[in-house]
């Protein structure tokens, strides 16, 4: 019985699965979004939400325990200076994984994983009012002032 075994063994040896993860991870906070399998990918989003973690901690410690688990030095920079700062006001949930698509070769399911993108930049998002009720607001102006042409 698999009673309290978390994680999953996506077919490899111990070594050949923790380096591809700390692979896969430096990948994902360098490039911001890879595609792969769809177990790898939530394998993946439990050691990238950990590791954005330790970047919003932001401490020497938890900087030297990012690089023990990636391979860059550059990677672990921009995880600590631009990717953990725009996580400042969320509590877990970095992370989307889209499903695509099966692969060709196998049929194996493919999903592509993401940093979401920052929370300033959604309320952005959100406030900027929309063209189409502009347009609307303009189009009922210019019928009612012809309603007024044509009564008065």
């Amino acid at each position: 019985m698999r009673h309290r075994k978390a994680g999953r063994k996506l077919n490899r040896t111990t070594s050949h699965r923790l380096m591809m993860l700390r692979n896969m991870v430096t990948s994902l906070f360098e490039h911001e979004r890879i595609e792969t399998t769809e177990a790898k990918a939530k394998e993946l989003r439990r050691l990238a939400e950990h590791l954005v973690t330790l970047g919003k901690r932001g401490d020497l410690h938890s900087r030297r325990q990012a690089l023990k688990t990636m391979n860059n030095k550059k990677v672990v920079g921009k995880l600590f200076n631009e990717v953990a700062p725009r996580f400042e006001g969320r509590n877990g949930g970095y992370t989307h994984i889209f499903k695509t698509r099966s692969r060709p070769g196998d049929g194996a399911a493919l999903a592509i994983i993401e940093l979401i993108p920052s929370v300033a930049k959604q309320e952005k998002a959100d406030k900027k009012p929309s063209k189409k009720k502009d347009t609307q607001k303009k189009d009922t102006q210019k019928k009612d002032a012809q309603k007024k042409d044509a009564q008065g």
